[in-house]
Order: structure tokens, then sequence, then C-alpha cells
């Protein structure tokens, strides 16, 4: 079932959407009036005949917009019964001091079948548009070439020496099969163009999704096999302790002997497990275009990073073109290794961002430890200079708020009044969601003091 609106509607004004198919229904009222006289005057029908017919090739335009077989049918069929019933009055009728009408289409008929067979190119298939094409140029053939043509002297001609027979009417078969060729062609054109860009369409949200769909995963994969680092870290420490833990007791008792073995083998059992699953989520060419480890992690045997490596960070950002400043504030509680390393991240994941996306900006990072977690906040000023297209870019704020969210945080990321861009996350120091109800919100962002930028050209607030 074909759409039921083949021309598309303008998008603004609103009062305007319908416009085209007005237009339309205005060109099929003149068409059908002019009809209505050709065909009861220059073919001499009289009423009913004429004027039903002319009505029907004005009707069939209006209903070609919801149903173009049909609306051909009905042209073509008014058409042929007006051409039939016309031509023996045009044959009896001797040669006028006039030209003769266009027969069998008619200027109003042939405009209006044009109409039709373009609106049904328009939303039909190609071998459809073709089929009633065909079915047009011959009904054409049969009502020029096979019905015969009447000879009658051509206007202003008497029969004498120089007489030659001509025609009392003005064939019009082969001037129709040429425009309607021409149009069947046009609206199929257009068709396809309309197909191949809903296509397109289609295909590029798909991509998207599955892009933003493998993001997400990677970045699970990625959390998922750091965390089982930390994890498998404290196994390591807890299998050791429970190998030592008897040599540094005098005279152990069996059952002490016995529940300290059987927590080494449960800790060698799990970490056995544990680097089972390590060996499926690592990646093994992890991709870095700035040297920071954003995206992939690091090596496979290589301890997992917390903030006591952020200078580290730091120093390669600023290698790569950034100027970037720190700012610590509060008193540094212990944090569980899951907020540390996730903390981290988010920072390597911003100041990324700032490269791909800003050029030339300043950025600031900050660090703030609060009883009950840490919030961090990354914070750059507008770019110097346009960014270079950065395929894959846009997903790695995905990434962020599958961590934060993980560990029962909050994540908040806009825009800056000075045209940067600002990323804040408030992560439990417990990895756990807050119980106060308290959580970052929009206000991080908006309500900064008026010195975030200090000592950052261009830039005094967000």
């Amino acid at each position: 079932m074909p759409a039921s609106a083949p021309l598309p509607p303008l998008s603004r004004p609103r009062w305007l959407r319908r416009l085209p198919h007005v237009v339309v229904c205005l060109i099929a009222l003149g068409l059908g009036l002019a009809a209505m006289d050709e065909l009861s005057d220059g073919y001499r029908l009289g009423f009913p005949l004429g004027t039903v017919s002319g009505l029907a090739t004005g009707v069939a335009i209006v209903f070609a917009l919801w149903r173009p077989v049909p609306a051909w049918w009905l042209s073509l069929g008014a058409t042929v019964v007006a051409a039939a019933a016309a031509r023996s009055d045009i044959v009896a009728a001797s040669p006028g001091p006039g030209p003769g009408p266009d027969w069998p289409w008619s200027t109003s008929t042939m405009t209006a079948q044009a109409f039709v067979l373009f609106l049904l190119a328009l939303r039909l298939p190609t071998r459809v548009a073709v089929g009633a094409l065909s079915l047009t140029c011959l009904a054409t053939y049969v009502l020029q070439g096979m019905a015969g043509e009447p000879s009658y002297p051509p206007t202003g001609m008497l029969p004498g020496p120089s007489y030659h027979p001509g025609p009392s009417y003005y064939p019009t078969g082969a001037l129709a099969v040429v425009v309607f060729a021409a149009v069947v062609l046009l609206g199929t054109a257009l068709r396809g163009r309309r197909e191949a860009r809903t296509q397109l369409v289609e295909q590029a949200s798909l991509t998207e999704e599955e892009r933003a769909r493998r993001t997400v995963l990677e970045e699970r994969s990625r959390i998922a096999r750091e965390l089982h680092d930390v994890v498998a870290h404290h196994m390591s420490v807890i299998s050791i302790q429970a190998q030592v833990a008897p040599h540094l007791v005098e005279n152990p008792t069996e059952e002490l002997k016995e529940n300290l073995e059987g927590i080494r083998q449960n800790a060698l059992e799990a970490l056995t497990e544990l680097r089972r699953v390590l060996g499926v989520l690592r990646s093994e060419n992890p991709e870095d275009p700035y040297g920071l480890g954003a995206g992939a992690g690091v090596a496979p045997d290589s301890p997992q990073p917390t903030l006591g490596r952020l200078d580290a960070l730091v120093e390669n950002t600023r290698a790569a073109g950034l100027d970037v400043t720190t700012e610590i504030a509060g008193e540094q509680l212990p944090l569980a290794p899951g907020v540390e390393l996730s903390a981290y991240r988010i920072i390597q994941e911003a100041l990324s961002n700032a490269l791909r996306h800003a050029p030339g900006s300043a950025v600031k990072v900050e660090l703030w430890h609060f009883p009950r977690g840490l919030q961090v906040r990354v914070v750059n000023s507008r770019p110097e200079r346009p960014a270079p297209p950065s395929p894959g870019a846009g997903h790695g704020l995905l990434g962020m708020r599958e961590r934060v969210a993980m560990l029962g945080g909050t994540l908040v990321t806009s825009e800056t009044s000075c045209g940067g861009f600002a990323v804040a996350a408030f992560l439990p120091g417990n990895g756990t969601a807050p119980t106060d109800g308290a959580a970052l919100t929009d206000d991080t962002l908006t309500g900064l003091p008026d010195d975030t930028f200090t000592g950052i050209p261009g830039e005094e607030t967000l």
C-alpha cells in the first residue's frame, strides 16, 4: 500500500504543510473545467457526456493523491470514451474555416493524464508506472492509428489541382506519448531519489544506534575487567595472608589450619576464575591516539591506574597541546579502588575529548574531597580553532555514565556560557549511592564561583 501523501508536506510554517496538495487540487479544478469546455464544445459531445468526461478528468487528478492506479484508469477511461464518441462527429464534419480540434488527446485531457501518471510514478514501483505508460500508449495507438484517420482538405483549401486530402482534426497521439514518457521518467527518478535518501537516513540512524550500543558494551566490558583486576589483587592478598597466618601463631590448632587452608583454596579458585574472565575481557590492541590511554585501557598485565597517576596524565595532555591546571580541595579520605579507578578514567576521557573537540583550549581539572565521596570536574574553555573531524566521537560520555551509574554516583555534562564544555561527576567514597539523597545536579555547573577560570584568558565564569 503506497503512502497516502505522495507530495512531501512543507515543514514551516505549519499552516502551509498541505500547500502542495492544495495546489494540486486547484490545478485539478482548472483542468476539469477546461476539459468540460473542450469536450462539450470542441468534440460536440454536449451534456451529459462531455460534462461528465471532463469532470472525471479533474477528479482523477485529486484521486491520484490517494489511489493512483484507480485514478489512472478513471482518467484514461474518460479520455478513451470521449475520443471514441467524438470521432464519428469529427469524421462527418466538414473542415471549417479554422483548425480542427486536438484528437484523441485534447490539451486539457493530455495535461490531466500527465499529472496522474506523474503522481503514479512518484508513489508506485517502476514496473507499475511503466505498465500504466504502456497501456496509455497502446490506447492512443488504437484510437489514432488502427481506427484510421479521416481525410479532409486542410483549412482554406478547396478541391483542385493542388488539393491533398488532410485530417479535419489535429492528431496529438505522438505528442501525448512523448509527454507521458517524460513525466513517468521524471516521477520515477524523483521516487528513486526519495527512497535513496530515506534509506540513507535509516541506515545512518541504525549505524548510530549500533555504535552507541557497541560503545556501551565495550565500556561495560572494560569496567568489568578493571574492577575484576582490583578484586583479583585483593584475592591474591587474601590467599597469601591465609598461607602465612599459621606461621604467625605459636602452636596453631588443626581446626585453625583447616579453616585458613579453606580460605586460601577458595581465594585461589576465585582468582583462577577471575583470570579466566579477564582473558576474555581484555583488549589486545588498545587505541590511544593522544597517548592518554583513553577508550581502551592499558596493557593486560599492567596495574590499573589510580588518582596517584593523575600528574602523569596531566603532563601527557600538556605535551599534546592543551594548557591544563589542576586543583585539589578537601581532606583526602581513603576511597574504594573502583572509585579511584573510575575517577581517573572520567578525567582521562574528558581530557581526551578536550583534545579532540577543543584544540588550543585551557582545561581545569578539579577534585573536591567530601566526607561522603569525591566530586570530579573537568572544564575546558572555548577552542581557539575549529576541531578536525573525529570519527566515532561523541560516545565517550556514554562510558562515563556507565561508570558513574555502576558506582551509584551522578554525572552532569553541559556547555558553558563562554563556549566551552564541563563534565562534573560525584562518586560515593565507598562505591554505593548516598543514603541521604544527595546528588550532583545542574547547579554544580551553573552555580560555580566567579574564579572558576582564574588565569584563563577570556573565561570568567561557566
